[in-house]
């Protein structure tokens, strides 16, 4: 049953929580178009495939906007609590810190929760239709926009140059349209007007031009014996096909075996059929040396002492001079082959290698962003109780700094897995296991009703040791007798 305490505190933490959760969502929505603003400004996109792309978008980045939301709210209820005194009143009431933490320690395992199935369920298909919607969009050509005095190339086999547009910005002056067909000669028309359309489907450009000449070569490459061709018109229509202009809708199965397009359970199969090649790639190399190093067959364990029994003294000795050229060629041939299978199986053992940390990093990520909420749950909690001030302030300069310190560590130990420095289940933990020991700290220091954020309790203790500062000062400036 609900006390009148719990609900008291649990109708603190809702209304700041949801308000972070959206500002923290927005802001990094934001930042996601702030990165990708030239490869989407300028593609002609309705507003149907902007709202699919920020709907994507929002979806992806609610793992990290979760845990910078417990943690601002959790920072703000206690300092609401605080700067009110009633945590002064809990306290006095007999009520230890723990127990006041309790119920949002509760709602915190259960945003947990709900975060890893988020992260386990949603965020693979998330992934999946972003992607695919990110790689139509950077892939799709600038819309049609034709200006004065330059060539538009975006249409695919044709180079169109205008000197003038009228105010209408259908009728043209001056226009110049270089047809590429890869052979001989391109083709050329020049007019003195002209009249462009699009089509309502937005499918063709329709040029409508007056009082020009139309310039074309036939024949083979290379070939003397050509056709040239002038042909003048007093009206010639000339339609472009717009569909390179368009945005094509990629399948889903592009990106589909990618890591981040996978749950914990197709990541856990990958990762078992990954570890299972490895004896693979040791039998492949050495059924491809045998063929080039054909005594390995003929190795025993007693080739040591018999090649230390009759030691050679140098190649040269026993291989005659006239041999000696060709043998050496020879050698060096199979030598060059040996290095160059062995560069190839070495970057295919390296690119698999690679594959597998990308898919435990994904693996232990899902659980990590998960457990991330709790994590600064424990540091917000007890830091709002230390510094008690409410409002937007103080705790957002707080919440910004610890959230920081989190995401560099985060981003440090995949780093460092990606880079195989460290093992993915230490890299990818590595936030964890440093922030959990902060947290504990300011636990304890809030139970103890520590000074640890209060300026005043620093300018106390200042004027306590300045007296003693001012004497080593005074006694280091005093001249010493001779």
């Amino acid at each position: 049953m609900i006390k009148k305490l719990d609900r008291l505190i649990l109708n603190a933490f809702v209304g700041p929580f949801i308000a972070t959760f959206f500002i923290t969502l927005f802001v990094l929505v934001l930042q996601f178009f702030w990165l990708y603003i030239d490869d989407i400004v300028g593609k002609g996109l309705d507003l149907v495939t902007i709202a699919q792309l920020i709907s994507y978008v929002a979806a992806t980045v609610v793992p990290l906007a979760l845990p910078l939301a417990v943690l601002l709210s959790s920072i703000m209820t206690f300092g609401n609590l605080g700067e009110t005194f009633e945590l002064v009143a809990i306290k006095s009431a007999g009520i230890p810190l723990l127990r006041f933490m309790r119920p949002l320690m509760v709602v915190s395992l259960l945003i947990c929760g709900v975060a890893f199935l988020f992260n386990n369920y949603i965020i693979p298909v998330s992934n999946l239709k972003l992607n695919r919607l990110k790689y139509d969009i950077i892939n799709k050509k600038p819309a049609f926009d034709l200006r004065e005095g330059a060539f538009y190339t975006n249409i695919p086999g044709y180079a169109i140059k205008v000197g003038k547009k009228e105010k209408d910005d259908s009728t043209l002056r001056d226009i110049i349209i270089y047809e590429k067909d890869y052979s001989l000669q391109d083709n050329i028309i020049i007019a003195n007007s002209g009249i462009m359309k699009v089509s309502d489907d937005k499918r063709f450009l329709e040029f409508k031009l007056k009082d020009g000449w139309r310039y074309s070569e036939r024949g083979a490459r290379l070939n003397l014996n050509t056709e040239y061709i002038r042909l003048g018109f007093r009206e010639f229509k000339k339609v472009f096909d717009l569909s390179a202009l368009q945005l094509s809708k990629t399948n889903d199965s592009l990106f589909k075996d990618n890591y981040q397009m996978l749950s914990v359970r197709q990541l856990s199969a990958t990762i078992d059929s990954l570890k299972k090649t490895d004896n693979h790639y040791r039998k492949k190399l050495t059924g491809e040396l045998s063929s080039f190093i054909k005594f390995q067959k003929y190795v025993d364990s007693g080739w040591e002492q018999n090649a230390s029994a009759n030691a050679v003294k140098s190649f040269d000795a026993i291989v005659p001079d006239t041999m000696l050229v060709s043998v050496n060629e020879k050698a060096l041939s199979q030598l060059a082959m040996i290095k160059s299978t062995l560069d190839i199986n070495s970057a295919e053992f390296l690119a698999h290698e690679k594959s597998l940390r990308m898919h435990q990093i994904a693996w232990h990520e899902k659980f990590t962003l998960s457990i991330a909420c709790f994590v600064l749950y424990l540091i917000g909690a007890p830091l709002g109780s230390i510094i008690r001030k409410g409002g937007l302030g103080t705790p957002l300069v707080f919440a910004v700094v610890f959230f920081v310190i989190f995401f560099l560590l985060n981003n440090f130990g995949k780093k460092f897995s990606k880079e195989d420095v460290v093992a993915p289940v230490v890299g990818m933990w590595l936030a964890t296991m440093i922030l959990v020991p902060i947290g504990i700290f300011l636990i304890w220091k809030a139970m103890h009703d520590s000074q640890l954020f209060n300026k005043e309790y620093y300018f106390r203790t200042f004027r306590k040791i300045q007296p003693y500062l001012s004497r080593i000062i005074n006694r280091r400036q005093t001249p010493q007798p001779l």
